[in-house]
């Protein structure tokens, strides 16, 4: 007997979604990321940045904790507000944040990466 065409491709699309879904779930649970508030799809989270941004972070520390995740465009920023989590970045897992992208910009203020701005 055989089966219908249209029920072979049905079969391969409900194996490849699963499939799919159940990759992304797993890479979901792998993260665990500090509390935030939730981003916007392409600015993130600068409209909480006000003119006065030191302000704007402490208002958002006191809401969400000494530890938080925020995003400024596409990059993810994680932001230590208090001594001691500055302490656990800066001294504990200092290996863990030492790379940074090299830019253009700076490239160019810090002469050519041979100081430091």
């Amino acid at each position: 007997m055989e089966f219908p065409s249209y029920l072979v491709y049905a079969a391969a699309w409900f194996a490849a979604l699963t499939l799919l879904l159940k990759g992304f779930h797993v890479r979901r649970h792998k993260l665990n990321p500090p509390p935030g508030p939730n981003a916007w799809p392409i600015i993130g989270n600068l409209n909480l940045i006000g003119s006065l941004p030191h302000r704007s972070l402490h208002h958002l520390s006191q809401k969400y904790g000494p530890l938080m995740q925020l995003k400024f465009g596409s990059h993810r920023v994680v932001v230590a507000s208090s001594v001691d989590m500055a302490k656990e970045f800066l001294k504990t897992h200092d290996v863990s944040f030492s790379g940074r992208p090299k830019t253009a910009a700076g490239k160019i203020t810090t002469y050519n990466y041979s100081d430091i701005t």
